[in-house]
């Protein structure tokens, strides 16, 4: 090589610009305060700019700023809008049986236990999705949040028009003999303070995030109930045009540990919630274990019918059940 060569090869290296990072547009309907922001999407944008050298970033949307309607989160990922979104798989229950299954009652005990019993049902979970999962977990059982009416024996359930999270919930609430209403967790304070609903079944780290206590003058705990389900995702097309390498990256980001992260901060809320509802005046009504009894009993009969329902895959609500358990 002349001289002349070696100079001008050494000035295009020079010039040469260095790899492009990838970024990622990850969306949330919730405002960048909110615990989930701390406890995964912010882990998660972190451990993969740590991962991949800084070649896979993550650039958060929250508040609605790629999509105002929560229930739109799973759209707005199929569309391409967003890379990565975080979503409440119980506004579109009919797409995810399986997935939102977790909040029939008795499939577990609290946050951490439900996130658990997804996690042994991952497979039939992940089937459900036309997206890549980068971390499933599920908060603590429902309590009753209600402004009016004190909740304190079955008969009490009468009559009530109830917010619920998911329709997987609307057999049981019904049961009890309410109405059931599926709402946008965004309108649950406003219309529970209008009257638009007599009670929202909810779990108790509303208290927090929604700020329940405002509405409600009472809330009662130990109902029939499980956990709710929450997904990160990704848009599928997005991370299969990545390279293997980039994959890995985005594996190791993401997963059974994120997932946890997201169990324990609801764990944490639900029982601050309950504390922050009491100091702010709320009177907090623990049915007792007869009448805790008397509300399983009224539902059973919708259990059983769940229990033999055709979920897809192969699977009935008892299938399910053991899987979620462990069984």
């Amino acid at each position: 090589m002349n001289k002349l060569t070696a100079l001008t090869t050494a000035a295009c290296l020079l010039a040469a610009p260095a790899l492009q990072a990838k970024d990622l547009a990850l969306s949330y309907f919730m405002g960048p305060n909110h615990p989930l922001n701390e406890a995964v999407f912010t882990p998660f944008a972190e451990k993969l700019a740590e991962v991949s050298g800084g070649q896979l970033t993550v650039t958060q949307y929250p508040g609605g700023a790629l999509n105002s309607s929560p229930p739109k989160q799973y759209s707005i990922l199929l569309d391409g809008i967003a890379d990565v979104a975080f979503h409440l798989p119980g506004y579109t229950a009919q797409i995810f049986p399986i997935t939102t299954a977790i909040t029939t009652p008795g499939m577990c005990g609290d946050a951490l236990e439900c996130t658990e019993a997804m996690w042994r049902a991952i497979e039939p979970i992940e089937a459900e999705f036309d997206a890549k999962l980068l971390a499933v977990w599920a908060n603590d059982p429902q309590v009753l949040y209600t402004k009016d009416k004190a909740v304190r024996t079955l008969e009490d359930m009468q009559g009530l028009l109830v917010r619920v999270t998911s329709a997987q919930d609307i057999p049981f609430t019904e049961a009890l003999g309410a109405s059931s209403v599926s709402q946008p967790v965004s309108e649950i304070n406003q219309n529970l303070a209008n009257g638009v609903v007599d009670a929202v079944s909810i779990d108790p780290s509303a208290t927090m995030s929604f700020k329940m206590h405002e509405p409600a003058n009472y809330m009662t705990t130990n109902i029939p109930g499980a956990g709710s389900a929450f997904v990160l995702m990704m848009n599928k097309g997005v991370y299969n045009a990545l390279t293997e390498e980039e994959k890995g990256w985005v594996d190791e980001a993401s997963g059974k540990w994120l997932s946890m992260k997201g169990g324990q901060i609801y764990r944490d809320m639900a029982e601050r919630g309950i504390e922050v509802a009491r100091e702010n005046g709320v009177e907090i009504i623990e049915l007792s274990a007869e009448e805790r009894a008397r509300w399983d009993a009224a539902i059973q009969p919708a259990l059983d019918e769940w229990m033999a329902t055709d979920l897809g895959q192969g699977m009935t609500g008892a299938d399910l059940a053991r899987l979620f358990k462990g069984e």
